[in-house]
């Protein structure tokens, strides 16, 4: 059988009418979001808008934001905001769902929980979608680009942004169910991907004014590869417990393990910390008005890309939501429940309390080196950025999305084959048994 699974494996995506299918529905639906992402909000001056992107938010808290959205803040799309609201109330969500006991109880009830869980995620959704709409259009509207009324301005821009946010949401939802792999997570992926030709062409641009050395322009890219090589290794990276079962000691020489990932919480701790940050930012940029000496001003200035104060909130915050969220989502003691229910122990540890004490200091070791890689994955790009004076955004958050989730995407296909090829080869073996014998 393995030797039918492997040589049918070598065949082609496309020779799986199913998987075809869900392949062709994710790449329309990231052209409908390509395409969304050129319709803009009315009311602006898309010239003079672009002009004061280019001068004041290449590479600051704005050129993230336009970076997660593919390039829709500096158009002032519909998609402007993205699918970041969502993104946030998600995760206030899962938070709250093992603190908030109401929520948590809702998490045990199947399918109806997670319903409510779902509705309440939506509502959340459009509540920030909303507050970050009107900081947008507060903002915009200071800067002198806007060609209508204030009034009318701040209502089309929260009905066109709210509106964008929540259908990048459903378009999510489908891809998930009908296409491959996470819809948000991909969504976010293309619009990062989205912005690398024009960061190519800003790299070509400053070495053909001689604003740029070729040599710190190549080294650029030779970091930028290197640091992509490290997030593969260290995102590959498992520390596996070998666990044995008493039951099938006799009948089975061979144990199994339990892997634990380096990367334990993933990327919600960098993005989380983004938004932490982010925020009082933002609304420092939003009420501070044209003068540069204002309070609210200053406070900007502090929390903008490259300063001191805005590297050393993001890696304690990054360091913070590691442990956080991985103390929430990891339960030593449940597992070493599990494990004791199951008749599966870990070698030379007693099964019940012990285990549990040692799982969770095998998570918390985990959870150090952890975070101290993604914070040094995230800072990085931070220090070459304030370093070299590269005028757009280098962010360690981005690359962490596109290789993990390239790397999701990609197991996740290979298991859909696996999957589809296992039960063909059933089918046909239940085909061959039903066949009158001679």
């Amino acid at each position: 059988m393995a030797t039918q699974l492997s040589s049918s494996g070598k065949a082609s995506l496309w020779s799986n009418p199913d998987l075809r299918k869900r392949l062709l529905f994710l790449l329309g639906a990231l052209i409908v979001f390509r395409i969304g992402a050129h319709v803009p909000v009315p009311g602006v001056d898309a010239a003079a808008l672009a002009k004061l992107y280019q001068n004041v938010a290449g590479s600051g808290i704005l050129g993230m934001l336009n970076m997660f959205s593919g390039g829709s803040l500096e158009r002032f799309s519909i998609f402007a905001i993205g699918i970041m609201p969502y993104i946030s109330a998600s995760i206030i969500m899962q938070l709250a769902g093992e603190i908030v006991p109401s929520l948590k109880a809702l998490k045990k009830e199947g399918d109806a929980g997670r319903k409510i869980i779902t509705k309440y995620t939506r509502i959340g959704t459009v509540l920030l979608a909303a507050v970050q709409s009107f900081g947008v259009a507060t903002f915009v509207y200071q800067q002198n680009v806007v060609v209508v009324s204030q009034f009318e301005f701040t209502v089309s821009t929260i009905t066109c942004l709210v509106g964008g946010t929540m259908f990048l949401m459903w378009l999510g939802e489908q891809i998930t169910e009908r296409g491959i792999g996470n819809g948000i997570s991909l969504i976010i992926t293309a619009g990062i991907i989205a912005g690398i030709p024009s960061v190519i062409t800003q790299l070509w641009t400053l070495i053909s004014t001689n604003a740029m050395n070729p040599l710190v322009a190549m080294g650029i890219v030779i970091g930028v590869l290197l640091l992509t090589y490290g997030v593969v290794c260290f995102e590959s990276a498992l520390r596996k417990i070998p666990i044995h079962y008493a039951k099938r000691q006799v009948m089975q020489a061979q144990s199994t393990h339990m892997p634990f990932k380096l990367n334990m919480a993933g990327v919600i701790p960098p993005i989380f910390a983004s938004s932490v940050i982010m925020f009082p930012s933002m609304l420092a940029s939003w009420f501070g008005g044209s003068d540069p000496s204002s309070l609210p001003n200053k406070i900007a200035a502090q929390l903008q890309h490259g300063t001191y104060l805005y590297m050393g909130l993001f890696a304690a915050t990054i360091i913070f939501f590691c442990y956080f969220y991985t103390a929430l989502a990891f339960s030593p003691k449940e597992m070493a429940e599990n494990l004791k229910k199951s008749g599966a122990f870990v070698p030379s540890i007693r099964p019940g309390e012990q285990t549990s004490r040692y799982l969770e200091k095998v998570v918390l070791r985990l959870t150090f080196f952890g975070a101290l890689y993604i914070t040094t994955v995230c800072l990085i790009p931070e220090i070459l950025t304030t370093s070299f004076g590269i005028p757009f955004y280098l962010g360690g958050t981005s690359l962490l999305i596109l290789v993990v989730v390239t790397m999701d995407f990609n197991t996740q296909i290979a298991s859909y084959r696996v999957s589809q090829q296992y039960d063909a080869y059933l089918s046909k073996r239940s085909d061959a048994k039903s066949l009158p014998h001679k």
